[in-house]
């Protein structure tokens, strides 16, 4: 009988776990961009608060840094084309990382790119929806940030 019993507590203890995966269908917490190749203004920033409680460490790789929100902090609705590449960045006053899921279902994430802000270039960007979080190393901690979206990559 004891096996059993604590198998179930096991199975129990499971279970909020399964609440902290990434569920890139929720809205978005800061909104939907929508832009095609060629975009103004460029860059298109938004204002987010970066952070959350779940580590981006568990999706795998090791760029994948800090602490994220279960929802997406943006969306991003992207068409490709004219031989443009595609440039997601983050700027904030405090250590910050980037996780992206790109259209395909792929993750992409980074941590340090310019100084401490994030930061990745897409040569050839795919068309369609990018799930973009901004994470920050102190668990549970929210700090402002803004995301930067441009065409055109820092030299």
């Amino acid at each position: 009988m004891l096996p059993r019993r604590l198998a179930a507590i096991l199975a129990m203890s499971a279970l909020p776990a399964l609440a902290f995966a990434q569920d890139f269908n929720r809205p978005p917490s800061f909104g939907t961009v929508n832009l095609s190749a060629n975009f103004a203004p460029d860059p298109t920033t938004v204002n987010v608060t970066a952070g959350g409680t779940l580590p981006a460490e568990r999706l795998g790789g090791a760029q994948c840094v800090g602490s994220i929100a279960n929802a997406p902090d943006v969306r991003l609705n992207y068409r490709a084309g004219q031989g443009l590449p595609l440039y997601l960045s983050a700027t904030s006053r405090s250590d910050v990382t980037l996780v992206v899921n790109l259209p395909d279902g792929t993750w992409a994430c980074n941590d340090d790119f310019q100084g401490t802000n994030p930061g990745l270039i897409f040569r050839r960007p795919q068309s369609g929806q990018y799930d973009i979080w901004i994470g920050h190393y102190d668990r549970g901690s929210r700090v402002p940030a803004q995301l930067r979206i441009s065409e055109v990559p820092p030299n």
